[in-house]
């Protein structure tokens, strides 16, 4: 069947959260010592990985973690102590690397989002952004112009629901006005995005690498299910 509408994740999928330097240089260890550049990699690994428990947590912490894209609160807290128990003990800095994560003028786009945004919707394909997330990332998109080719923006902690729950993939699918069968779904986890596939939904899979090292992950999958 032919392909009316497509939603996207957000994070590895059409914008990546980028490991920058500035941010990183400065932070040290519970000794005092700079992190290493291996530290630093694991540090953004664990703050934007999209699915899996990246660190043991009390069950206080648990609930946190299982609820984050619920809630801001929630989210703040368990990410704090994922960087304390991920080596970096000192909590302004912490807080600080905290608020770069989620300020959506961070975030950098892949090369292709810009074109498959245009791309779809020039061809009257309904655009939807799907994503389980506590801050709102509207503002990644209209700093860019990108916001005048989505049609919809669904977020969890909005909508109360998160992915794989079938309900807030239902939530995109009835705003945007399509059925399962003519929608496709493009995201990084299997285990989240994949969940489209319960409807009905088609999927494909992108990889969330640096942005500099996928340059048309995007635009493969939309022309390999016939959208562009």
């Amino acid at each position: 069947m032919t392909i009316r509408a497509v939603m996207f994740d957000f994070s590895g999928t059409v914008f990546r959260l980028e490991q920058d330097e500035s941010w990183l240089t400065h932070l040290k260890d519970a000794n005092g010592d700079p992190l290493d550049v291996e530290a630093q990699t694991e540090l953004m690994r664990r703050m934007t990985a999209p699915s899996g428990q990246v660190v043991q947590l009390t069950e206080e912490y648990q609930y946190a973690w299982e609820n984050r894209d619920l809630d801001p609160a929630l989210h703040r807290k368990i990410y704090l102590e994922v960087l304390r128990k991920s080596g970096l003990p000192q909590a302004e800095q912490a807080k600080a690397l905290y608020d770069r994560m989620v300020d959506p003028g961070e975030w950098v786009p892949y090369p292709d989002t810009e074109a498959v945004l245009k791309g779809a919707a020039g061809r009257g394909v309904k655009v939807g952004v799907l994503s389980n997330i506590a801050f709102d990332i509207r503002p990644a998109f209209s700093a860019r112009g990108f916001d005048a080719y989505v049609d919809e923006f669904v977020l969890s902690f909005e909508e109360g629901v998160i992915k794989p729950d079938p309900a807030i993939f239902r939530i995109l699918l009835d705003r945007l006005g399509v059925a399962p069968e003519e929608t496709l779904m493009i995201g990084d986890s299997e285990e989240a995005d994949g969940g489209a596939k319960a409807l009905g939904c088609a999927f494909a899979l992108v990889d969330p690498l640096p942005t500099t090292e996928r340059p048309d992950g995007l635009l493969t999958a939309l022309r390999t299910h016939g959208v562009l």
